[in-house]
This record gives structure tokens, C-alpha cells and sequence, in this order.
């Protein structure tokens, strides 16, 4: 029986709610869930009241996007208090700038001749956290692009005609705030802007001395060559090792939850990581 550490709702860029990816991981066999919305939490209190109800164990989590060495990276964070002052406003911040940012994006869409209005973003996006992958969908259903990735790669990011930077917080302050906040902080798929893990000993050797309590090992895309460079790192880090599917819905076709033929994530990274904490306690 796998877990699953790496989940997104319709509260950001997943087109299921907390309660429709509790009942999949249900019936998936998952035995433990993590949510882990982009910049929000907002999403957790319906997993955690729906798991309590399916007999799945679910962890509240967030993915904070971060910057360290000019480079953006991905910080997960797991257990962190909803309700944390400190959590709080830097989480408003960060979504005051996400809605910035699509404004922007927008206008540089008009003025390529693609109309979109923030109507039409916002029936998209339904609730929660709006960004880039709403704005993919709506250039797929426009018959602009075919693809996510295609809209990405033709409009979307970096360097692109449609592309316009945000606010975010470097990696350390992330994961102070996350700590702060009673959670544990992790390394999200660390291979996706860096194939080959060629900077990641020495971002490794920053940030854990910063906090950082865990990597994640078990991912989609990780080789078996890259999960034993992984290991070997983690292991000169103390550094927890998690896993997760990074599932989004149906968004992304042929992606499901762990398990299967997806990824397998070993239920005892989850007791790991609940020692860890009860150490910091």
C-alpha cells in the first residue's frame, strides 16, 4: 500500500476538490495523502474532514514556489498551522502577487491578439489560486495551443512572449516560515530544472543548514540513477526522504495518484517524518 505526498486540489492548479482526491486515494488503496496546494492551505481543513470520514489518513501540506541561486525551485511543506500568523500573511502576500502576475499575462495575451478576460480566467479557475496552467487551459480551449506543455513553451514561460515574473520568497525564508509554523520543509522534485543534479550539492549544502528537513526522492520523472544520487545526498544531510505523485486531475493526461504503474512511495517515509517531528517538539 502506497502514500502519496504530493497532491493538488482545484483550491490551485488540480481540477478535483479535497474531497474527490481523498475518495481517489481511497479507492487507490493510498493509505496516507498529502495535500499541497500551490501558496495556499486553503484546501486542507475539506481533505482533512473527508479522510477522518474515507479512512485516509491525510497530512496538510503546501508548495511554495522559491528562489535560491537565481534559479526557481519548489518547497513543500507538511504539518505547517493554516492559522499562523507569520504563515498566514506571507501566503497573502504571495497571492497578491500571483494575481498580479496573470493580469499581466493577460494584457500581453491581448496585445498578441489572443483575448482572454479575467471572467473567463476566473470560471476556470473556480476558486482558490489562479495562475499559468488556468490560463494554458483556456489557450487549449481557444484551439491557440494543443498542449499544457505546448502553451508553456509557446507563451508561458520564461523568455516567452507572454511570460511575466512574480514575487516570491527565497528558499530560506520558505522554510523558516514553514518551521515556524510547526511543519517540516522539503525539497520539491529537485531533478525538474535540474536534470542532471549538477547544482544540488551545493544547494544542498546551503539550505540544509538553513532547515531544510527532507528531499523528495519518489517522483514521477526521478530515475533509478538519480534516486541513488538522491539518497547518497540526503544521507550526507540527514535530510528526511518523501515522495509523491504530484498528481493535478485530469489536467495532465496519463498521470494518476501513487501506486500502480505511477510511483510507489513506501509507507515508512511517513513515520520518519513523524519522528522528526516529535524530536523538534
Amino acid at each position: 500500500m502506497s502514500i502519496d505526498l504530493h497532491t493538488h486540489s482545484n483550491f490551485s492548479d488540480g481540477t478535483m476538490t479535497p474531497t474527490e482526491l481523498v475518495s481517489l486515494a481511497q479507492y487507490k488503496k493510498i493509505s496516507a495523502l498529502a495535500l499541497t496546494d500551490h501558496d495556499t492551505m486553503a484546501g486542507t481543513a475539506e481533505a482533512v474532514v473527508a479522510g477522518a470520514k474515507m479512512g485516509v489518513e491525510v497530512i496538510p501540506g503546501i508548495e511554495m514556489s522559491v528562489h535560491h541561486a537565481q534559479y526557481e525551485y519548489h518547497i513543500l511543506g507538511y504539518w505547517a498551522d493554516a492559522g499562523n500568523t507569520m504563515l498566514a500573511a506571507a501566503l497573502l502576500r504571495l497571492q497578491g502577487a500571483r494575481a498580479d502576475r496573470n493580469d499581466k499575462i493577460l494584457a500581453k495575451l491581448n496585445a498578441l491578439d489572443i483575448p482572454i478576460t479575467a471572467e473567463e480566467l476566473q470560471v476556470v479557475s473556480e476558486q482558490g489560486q489562479t495562475g499559468r496552467p488556468h490560463i494554458a487551459r483556456i489557450l487549449i480551449d481557444k484551439g491557440v495551443v494543443k498542449t499544457m506543455s505546448q502553451a508553456f513553451d509557446q507563451f508561458l514561460k520564461k523568455g516567452e512572449a507572454a511570460y511575466a515574473s512574480r514575487f516570491s520568497y527565497s528558499a530560506s525564508e520558505a522554510i523558516a516560515l514553514i518551521r515556524q509554523a510547526g511543519g517540516l520543509a522539503v525539497l520539491a522534485h529537485p531533478a525538474q530544472n535540474d536534470p542532471e543534479l549538477n547544482r544540488l550539492p551545493v544547494i544542498l549544502a546551503e539550505l540544509a543548514p538553513a532547515g531544510l528537513d527532507g528531499i523528495e526522492l519518489y517522483y514521477p520523472t526521478h530515475s533509478n540513477k538519480m534516486k541513488k544520487k538522491l539518497r547518497v545526498l540526503a544521507a550526507h544531510h540527514d535530510l528526511l526522504l518523501t515522495g509523491g505523485s504530484d498528481y493535478h486531475g485530469d489536467v495532465r493526461p496519463g498521470t494518476s495518484l501513487a501506486g500502480g504503474k505511477n510511483i510507489f512511495v513506501p509507507p515508512e517515509l511517513l513515520e520518519k517524518m513523524k519522528e522528526r517531528l516529535r524530536q523538534r517538539s
